[in-house]
């Protein structure tokens, strides 16, 4: 005999997988500490993480340190320390990475501070006043979509199947009542519908305070500049429009291109990671985590996921190209795989775990599955 007791299941599976829908939903949209937008005065490292990710960071602390005469940038992308004091928390993730010799590699530099907990709390920073969506819970509630629509096609399934066992029992049992089903796929579809994930990792607010600070003349930040140092509109541009836009006020073209150069081998490591993990290698040159990047109206931004104390990484390249983790400035963005290859373990706070792996040059292995 088949009544409606057949979809229990299916109503188990709709129901809580709305409930999950709905929690992540509402974990996206929270906002811990929510401030009024603060106009121009936005910091110099926060606002170009807004504008442009963990890579934007990195260029701009380092461009910073340049023309402080802090740090040297070769042409062939080696990066030699002048000066042993840090100003704020990344200019010391750029000298703990550098280490004691003094001098490292522009690319696996660049990818190692991208990863560092002090440029990672810039962006939870953004996230808790409402500028940012957090990639992890956009993850998830990616995540609880894919489960709701895999409940909503059980609901068909039992449906097909409880009338044609019904039919089979001769015309004896009791069909299934049709509301039923109808409910549950009601349920399920509107809950989807209005469930739709936000597009980009700015929220509007976000937007506002960029708008705010792209008004068509230079922006000088208030703060985040080192004492009596000069550069501070340079320095804006960067944040805010990445190398390519303040290329011709930097005036340097040797550092431009060393830092430009050292996006594009980021971007390449992490394709060639994106289609080894595609292709099922398990090997340590790549990885199989994917990333969510989203591209906003303030230019291409990435950004993606990570698990363990890794979770924002990406920026648009200046070289034309989208990267997973580690460009900045403008480019088109795209869903690329950030790769890594470096010899940290994932699960540290320089590794990778889950939505994305922040892409390097050298050579490391994130292993587990991501998906901003």
């Amino acid at each position: 005999m088949w009544d409606n007791s057949f979809f229990i299941v299916p109503a188990i599976l709709v129901v809580a997988a709305v409930l999950y829908v709905d929690h992540t939903g509402r974990r996206v949209r929270h906002v811990p500490h929510p401030k009024g937008l603060p106009g121009g005065g936005l910091p110099l490292l926060s606002a170009a993480f807004l504008a442009g990710g963990p890579g934007r960071v990195f260029d701009t602390a380092l461009v910073r340190m340049h023309l402080a005469e802090r740090a040297v940038v070769s042409r062939g992308g080696t990066v030699t320390l002048t000066h042993d004091r840090p100003y704020d928390a990344v200019d010391e993730a750029i000298m703990t990475a550098v280490g004691p010799t003094g001098s490292r590699d522009l690319g696996p530099l660049r990818a190692d501070v991208m990863r560092s907990p002090a440029v990672q709390a810039l962006g939870d920073e953004l996230a808790d006043r409402g500028l940012l969506r957090h990639p992890d819970r956009l993850k998830d509630a990616r995540k609880a979509r894919r489960l709701l629509w895999l409940a909503v096609g059980a609901v068909v399934l039992f449906t097909v199947l409880s009338f044609v066992l019904a039919g089979l029992d001769d015309g004896r049992g009791d069909r299934p009542a049709v509301w039923v089903p109808v409910v549950l796929l009601a349920l399920g579809l509107v809950t989807l519908f209005a469930s739709r994930p936000a597009k980009g990792r700015i929220t509007p607010a976000g937007q506002r305070q960029l708008s705010l600070m792209n008004t068509g003349k230079p922006w000088t930040p208030g703060s985040g500049l080192y004492p009596r140092a000069t550069g501070g509109e340079v320095l804006g541009a960067l944040a805010l429009g990445g190398l390519a836009v303040a290329g011709a006020e930097l005036a340097n073209e040797e550092l431009q291109e060393a830092m430009i150069g050292a996006a594009a081998q980021q971007a390449v490591a992490q394709q060639a990671a994106a289609r080894g993990a595609f292709g099922g290698s398990s090997s340590g040159s790549g990885s199989s985590c994917s990333a969510s990047y989203a591209s906003d109206s303030s230019g291409s931004s990435d950004s993606s996921s990570c698990g363990g104390a890794v979770s924002w990484c990406g920026g648009s390249s200046d070289t034309g190209t989208s990267s997973g983790c580690g460009s900045s400035s403008g480019g088109s963005s795209s869903s690329h795989s950030c790769g890594s290859s470096s010899s940290h373990s994932c699960g540290s706070s320089h590794s990778c775990g889950s939505s994305s792996s922040c892409g390097s040059s050298c050579g490391s292995s994130c292993g587990s599955s991501c998906g901003s």
